[in-house]
């Protein structure tokens, strides 16, 4: 299978406040989009900054389209459209000023492409940023990144100040965007539910460690959930757990194997797990 990001063993430390990014490693196949789930402060925009070239890596490799992406590889970075959580442009422009911008910065630039997207997400050309709201910079931010034909999207919480309905019409167009087979979606999120929609592999990742990759059909449709009384769960062995958090009455317990868990342990009982309630038991419960 063919990445169009790879990460091995991807470090980076801030010492005075004392985060490590710690040997961090993921792939991304072309075609795919890859939901990174964490916290906030768990690492995400560390990562991506590391993907980017705009933090310093302390070691690992990162490579984008087969290669190491250095600060001349100007071809690399048009392949590449970016959303960050925040102001992505001057609050002075408009986005007709701003597409006059990007049109002498990327030599793929679609101005068309661009009118029908502003259309689209329904933002007047005219008006200066600073009087669009947070959804609307979003969204404006969402045109700009499509606008110059990139293979790859990296988005930093690029849905989170959206309303459902318009969510669920930008899910739509990255879904149609990945089907293009050399173009794939980097999405870090803190909505799980997006990312069920929408995701081919989820990354989880806390305190600047990853600490689970996988499919999103494998985590719908074979991991799961025991729930077990203490009795049953002081039976357990620990190569079937993956993580566990003790409540009052009972204890949950992370499974990679839901079928394989009600076979060999045919008392307890066994439940589907949300990407949600995943992230929970791995980041608040006690992983083995």
């Amino acid at each position: 299978m063919e990445h169009i990001l790879q990460l091995e063993q991807v470090s980076k430390a801030f010492p005075k406040s004392g985060f490590r990014l710690d040997n961090v490693s993921f792939s991304l196949p072309y075609g795919a989009i890859l939901g990174f789930v964490g916290e906030n402060g768990a690492g995400k925009t560390t990562t991506i900054g590391c993907i980017l070239n705009t933090v310093a890596k302390d070691s690992g490799t990162v490579k984008l389209f087969g290669r190491e992406m250095r600060d001349a590889d100007t071809d690399m970075r048009e392949k590449i459209g970016v959303v960050y959580d925040g102001d992505n442009f001057p609050a002075y422009l408009t986005a007709k000023q701003l597409a006059k911008i990007l049109e002498g910065v990327y030599s793929q630039w679609d101005q068309p492409l661009f009118e029908r997207y502003l259309r689209e997400f329904h933002l007047p050309s005219g008006q200066k940023i600073k009087h669009y709201s947070r959804g609307m910079t979003m969204k404006l931010a969402m045109a700009a990144a499509l606008a110059h034909h990139p293979q790859l999207l990296i988005l930093d919480e690029a849905t989170s100040g959206l309303d459902p309905i318009m969510r669920d019409e930008i899910l739509d167009v990255f879904l149609d965007f990945v089907q293009e087979e050399n173009h794939s979606i980097l999405l870090s999120s803190h909505i799980t539910s997006d990312l069920e929609k929408v995701a081919d592999y989820i990354a989880f990742i806390h305190d600047g460690k990853l600490i689970l990759t996988a499919s999103k059909n494998d985590l719908a449709y074979r991991y799961a959930v025991m729930r077990c009384r203490e009795s049953q769960f002081l039976a357990l062995e620990p190569q079937d757990m993956i993580a566990y958090r003790k409540r009052d009455f009972q204890t949950d317990v992370l499974v990679r194997d839901g079928k394989e868990a009600q076979r060999k342990y045919k008392d307890a009982v066994v439940d589907h797990v949300s990407v949600d309630e995943i992230m929970l038991l791995l980041v608040k419960g006690e992983r083995v």
